[in-house]
């Protein structure tokens, strides 16, 4: 879904940028914690975006 390997999986589950839970051995990653991950990494690439077109115009 994410296109992105098993160690950046684990790198973003260690700081917390993508939510899980535990169910006995297993770790569960719930499909709104993806859809709330890409939602911010979307609004972080438009503020980006946004923030360096002004700084191009100055």
């Amino acid at each position: 879904m994410l296109g992105i390997g098993r160690d950046k999986v684990f790198e973003l589950l260690r700081s917390g940028q993508l939510r899980s839970y535990k169910e006995g051995r297993l770790r569960r990653i719930p499909a709104e914690a993806v859809e709330e991950y890409i939602s911010r990494k979307l609004t972080e690439a438009d503020a980006e975006r946004v923030g360096g077109s002004e700084r191009l115009r100055e």
